[in-house]
């Protein structure tokens, strides 16, 4: 029997890092996706200060996972 994929949509942000970012929308995911088997990240776009430091990194992400 063949596995069926699907597709969802996600945003999550750090204050470290785009891997972090990452990292976080992962984990968050998990909590109630099952069969999780990739993510492509789609955007990324950083939050500064008004003197231009970075202050936060966000990342829309599209997680795969297997259907059940």
């Amino acid at each position: 029997m063949s596995d069926v994929a699907k597709v969802i949509e996600l945003n999550a942000a750090s204050k470290t890092s785009v891997e972090d970012a990452v990292k976080v929308g992962l984990k968050k995911c998990a909590e109630s996706v099952k069969g999780i088997k990739g993510a492509w990240v789609n955007e990324i776009k950083c939050v500064t200060d008004d003197a231009g430091n970075i202050t936060e990194w966000r990342v829309n992400l599209r997680i795969t996972f297997v259907v059940q």
